[in-house]
């Protein structure tokens, strides 16, 4: 699983993510966890095994079949790019999107958070007409299949216990696919 922020949120969602997954791979832009992120959870990271910290580092994209397996990141300063396994992205970068990667990936409004659901693409988005049979869920972009949750959400609460109910959420939605 990957993680990009350097704030509490993501640092929060590091920890409980470390619960269960094998690796969770931060992902950080700032060089040190102190800018943003609170010293207990810095401490707690620190001493979580399981989760790996890449300071300094952008994520470049994103890679797989009909799954994620994994994402690319980016050293500041350097061309070399490298592959770290994820079956899962979560990304908490606050309250202004850093969302330019995704441009042409899925659907973004002119703030560039991410569209979701029906009452953005309307009832027939993905092609009931044309056999397709089913309205977008709240959560899915403008690519079937493709869900989007928390703070990078147009319309999203921002707040963490929504973040994670979101999650759920698509977790249910990806079931029903």
């Amino acid at each position: 699983m990957a993680v990009v922020g350097g704030g509490n949120s993501a640092g929060q969602a590091a920890v409980f993510l470390a619960e269960t997954a094998e690796r969770v791979h931060l992902i950080v832009r700032e060089e040190s966890l102190d800018k943003n992120m609170s010293r207990y959870l810095v401490d707690r990271i620190a001493r979580t095994p399981n989760i790996g910290v890449h300071t300094g580092t952008n994520l470049s994209g994103a890679a797989g079949d009909d799954v994620l397996r994994s994402v690319t990141v980016t050293r500041d300063g350097e061309a070399a790019k490298e592959s770290l396994p994820a079956t899962a992205l979560f990304v908490f970068i606050g309250a202004d999107p850093n969302t330019e990667w995704l441009a042409g990936a899925v659907g973004l409004d002119d703030k560039g958070f991410v569209c979701t659901g029906e009452p953005t693409f309307g009832p027939d988005s993905f092609g009931r007409d044309s056999g397709n049979g089913r309205r977008p869920f709240l959560l899915e972009t403008d690519r079937p299949g493709v869900f989007a949750v928390g703070d990078v959400r147009r319309g999203a609460t921002r707040r963490v216990a929504s973040a994670v109910g979101d999650g759920a959420m698509a977790v249910r939605f990806v079931h029903e696919l």
